[in-house]
């Protein structure tokens, strides 16, 4: 039986770390579908999940959960949630490929903002004004962070950078689609079951796309590539033990931490300096993302007090 959530503090730690541990490996696949290099997405797929493998799997064995940790009484719900969770992967990397890692992260904060939209259209959750408002005012953000890619304001757009919007957001859709197929799963399988048959299925799944030109990679280019998928483990694994040790409204924000990362390194690394479209609308996502988890939280704590007015006192 697992144990509710025991240290918030090392939870928001655990939460910082995987974030971090993410941005790096955006900025790893970054780097290796750079035009001198030119790793396609669907490769970066397959070695950012199958060198995910090991580690998840030396963690189960770690954690003594080996035995029935894999076992799955819903075999096509991993399927499902692997073609949903395989697009978003390969589409958020192609969309590194063609935008700035600062644009490409921003974009990506759609994501959980559409998962509200996608749990009241498929898993009948009650939606309410004020979450469709912070809804609203998030996808705003998006639309003013897509702007310059879109040509607001300016004569024609970047072909290439017009391109690169459109992926990021179909990837952001397609995550918010592989959430709510998680949300589905967890309801009969355990955590570490989800995230190892979607990195087995990824990894079959991302073989697919190898008439379609992969490269023999050089042995820094190969590191790189391993790399990213051991990253993923490791990101995976912190991001799990963060929801162990704190409630998901106190780790939740945290994700926007990995804004700050992406700017960083992308001025340093890529010499990538974010626009005031980029800052200004990134603002705007995280302040309607912290409201929807400021809005559950109190919620939750609401609730979770008439139920206790509610019960009969021996």
């Amino acid at each position: 039986m697992t144990s509710g959530p025991s240290s918030p503090l090392r939870g928001i730690l655990l939460k910082c770390a995987s974030v971090t541990v993410f941005t790096v490996m955006a900025a790893l696949v970054k780097t290796t579908s750079a035009p001198e290099i030119g790793v396609p997405p669907g490769q970066q797929v397959f070695f950012r999940s199958i060198f995910a493998v090991p580690v998840i799997l030396a963690w189960l064995v770690w954690r003594r959960e080996w035995r029935g940790g894999l076992y799955s009484a819903r075999p096509m719900g991993h399927v499902y949630r692997g073609l949903a969770g395989t697009a978003a992967m390969g589409f958020g990397f192609w969309a590194l490929a063609l935008l700035s890692l600062p644009e490409a992260t921003a974009i990506g904060y759609a994501s959980p903002l559409l998962v509200v939209v996608f749990a009241g259209m498929f898993l009948g959750e009650d939606v309410r004004a004020f979450r469709l408002g912070m809804v609203a005012l998030g996808l705003c953000g998006v639309l003013i962070v897509l702007s310059p890619q879109l040509g607001a304001g300016a004569g024609d757009a970047d072909p290439v950078r017009m391109l690169g919007a459109m992926v990021a957001l179909t990837g952001a859709i397609c995550t918010a689609l592989a959430m709510i197929f998680v949300r589905k799963l967890v309801q009969v399988e355990r955590t570490s079951a989800i995230v190892f048959w979607f990195s087995i299925t990824a990894s079959g799944l991302s073989l697919l796309t190898l008439p379609f030109g992969w490269v023999l990679p050089d042995l820094p280019t190969l590191a790189l590539l391993v790399t990213t998928g051991l990253l993923g483990g490791v990101g995976q694994i912190l991001l799990t033990s963060a929801y162990r040790h704190a409630d998901a409204s106190v780790v939740a924000p945290f994700d926007y931490v990995s804004m700050l990362l992406a700017v960083a390194i992308g001025w340093w690394f890529f010499a990538e300096v974010p626009g005031l479209p980029v800052i200004a609308g990134a603002a705007i996502v995280i302040l309607a993302g912290i409201m929807i988890i400021w809005r559950e939280r109190r919620l939750g704590l609401e609730r979770a007090g008439q139920r206790k007015a509610s019960t009969p006192q021996g």
